[in-house]
């Protein structure tokens, strides 16, 4: 699969800026184009304040002197920026291949808008293109989620680090990836997968998405693409 390059992801990170007003409370994404973002913020010197989605985000934050706040201190977020694995046609997400998937959807769910920076490479016709389901559990019921998650069509396994360890997301849980196809319905998958007793959260984003910044190639601008209401 091919991935967005530097001077892309630059160009994304300073159009989702023109979004960016003084006085506002900002959710601070993971990832790449998350990361440009952030930093594109940090250079500007604009009076924000942020809320990040992963100890990785708020560490790179605090770098580039953005001020950090919570979501008890802050009481509303006004835009949340983010990336994503991948964006089917209405705009429905799965994310969380970079492990922050639970905060990134609370900081979501509390935003009033939520714009997402992505490549071309990214937006896929239907979810489950990448054949891979990210779902957060509680340490407890690992193995008994990954059954239940059989008859779904999911077949999980333990994501591991680079030295063969077990991944653990900044809250402390297991991921499994889950082996998947098409997705026809994210929304009752979504729906089925949480009603499994320790599921914390699974990284289908359905109907959260008000705007996706595609990244410019071969010269083109960069693509703005609204979720129809």
């Amino acid at each position: 699969m091919t991935t967005i390059d530097h001077t892309s992801l630059d160009k994304l990170a300073e159009h989702a800026i023109g979004l960016v007003k003084s006085g506002m409370t900002i959710g601070l994404g993971t990832g790449r184009a998350a990361s440009a973002f952030i930093r594109a913020l940090g250079a500007r010197r604009i009076d924000v304040r942020g809320i990040a989605t992963s100890l990785a985000s708020e560490e790179l934050a605090r770098q580039c002197r953005i001020e950090l706040t919570t979501l008890g201190e802050a009481g509303k977020i006004d835009i949340d920026f983010d990336g994503a694995d991948e964006v089917d046609p209405r705009l429905n997400l799965i994310k969380g291949y970079g492990g922050a998937l639970v905060r990134e959807k609370i900081v979501a769910a509390a935003s009033k808008r939520v714009v997402i920076l992505v490549g071309a490479e990214k937006l896929v016709k239907r979810l489950g293109a990448h054949r891979r389901l990210p779902i957060e559990t509680l340490p407890f019921a690992r193995d008994y989620v990954a059954r239940r998650l059989r008859p779904l069509g999911l077949k999980a396994r333990d994501r591991l680090n680079g030295d063969g360890s077990e991944f653990l997301s900044d809250n402390g849980n297991p991921i499994l990836d889950c082996a998947v196809g098409d997705i026809r319905n994210p929304a009752r998958l979504d729906r089925e997968v949480r009603q499994i007793p320790g599921v914390v959260g699974t990284g289908l984003f359905v109907g959260m998405t008000d705007m996706v910044l595609v990244a410019p190639s071969d010269g083109n601008p960069v693509r703005v693409l609204r979720r129809k209401r």
